[in-house]
């Protein structure tokens, strides 16, 4: 995107807020809460100290717009671009059903009579980040984690309807004509495919790369059964409720798949803290191909979005090293 990226503010926000709390109430301060990349995210505070959060989905919001793959915009591919308020308000449900807590939703509206875009509003959860806590207060940390982990094992031990993303499946969506597994294969060859034209070491490793790949993908012995798996969950992406409760966010990317994809995240983004989070019945083949995948990801990925006006480029492009190393380093 090459004009100027617009975002909201107190004016544009006004109508939406006066929806949600009435007339009576007016916004003091809006805040963009950085480091997103597909939506905006915004705090507002309200003239009685009430706040809320909104998520705001347009081309403004999104740095990957314009950057993405082919059939990224097709609801019915279990990888197409998790972002918009369909994927958002289906994930909210999903989570409800299966007794994960995410962010209350106070709003959803797709009128653009309220606001010029798809618009969402939520509680805003004030408890800071787990991962703030186990820096802060570890014994409370570790109480959190531990619920956190009675949450994933809902989530997970949930019988998924098939293989896809929540949103669409559980709108009546066909399942896609292929496996879970096929399907991580094709996405990490489109990454690869990504990674050798703008690194000179993917280049010469190319056929290392996809045969490595091949390799752990014909490991695996088939299967039926999925679960609810957020895909990128972390500490960061857990709040903390008034009662101590995990609040997950970053909901929208929510999929019925394979739930060793997440604990390959986690165990790369917890670090220590993995071990409360630990299933000893994952598949260990399972394990060692997603890994293997979602390191191709974070090539793939952070190359692609390197290329638009993301503010933290520098950062991406390391993401991409760290993870191409990693890949070229595996051991099938």
């Amino acid at each position: 995107m090459t004009a100027e990226r617009k975002f909201a503010d107190a004016e544009t926000l006004t109508p939406v807020i006066r929806e949600v709390f009435g007339t009576d109430r007016l916004i003091t301060t809006v805040d963009r809460l950085l480091n997103g990349t597909k939506k905006g995210v915004y705090r507002i505070m309200l003239d009685d100290a009430t706040t809320a959060i909104a998520y705001v989905w347009n081309a403004d919001e999104d740095y990957w717009d314009g950057l993405l793959p082919d059939g990224h915009d097709d609801p019915s591919n279990p990888f197409a671009h998790a972002s918009g308020i369909d994927f958002f308000e289906a994930a909210t449900r999903r989570l409800e059903a299966v007794g994960a807590r995410s962010p209350r939703l106070l709003l959803a509206d797709r009128s653009r009579d309220l606001y010029p875009a798809d618009i969402a509003v939520t509680e805003d959860v004030r408890g800071g980040t787990l991962e703030a806590l186990l820096e802060r207060d570890p014994d409370a940390g570790r109480q959190t984690l531990a619920q956190l982990a009675d949450m994933l094992r809902r989530m997970h031990t949930y019988r998924a309807p098939a293989f896809g993303r929540v949103a669409w499946i559980d709108n009546g969506g066909t399942p896609p004509d292929t496996t879970c597994e096929q399907a991580y294969l094709q996405r990490a060859l489109v990454n690869i495919a990504t990674a050798v034209p703008r690194d000179a070491r993917a280049a010469e490793a190319e056929a290392m790369l996809e045969r490595k790949l091949r390799t752990l993908h014909a490991a695996l012995d088939p299967r039926a059964e999925h679960g609810v798996v957020h895909g990128e969950l972390c500490a960061e992406h857990t709040l903390v409720g008034p009662d101590g409760e995990p609040v997950i966010i970053d909901i929208e990317g929510l999929m019925y798949t394979d739930i060793e994809v997440e604990h390959c995240w986690m165990r790369m983004r917890f670090g220590p803290h993995y071990a409360s989070l630990r299933n000893p019945d994952l598949d260990p083949q399972r394990v060692k191909y997603y890994q293997y995948v979602m390191h191709l990801d974070l090539v793939g990925g952070p190359l692609r979005i390197a290329e638009g006006d993301f503010p933290n480029r520098e950062w991406m492009l390391d993401v991409a090293d760290f993870h191409l190393q990693k890949a070229l380093a595996y051991e099938t």
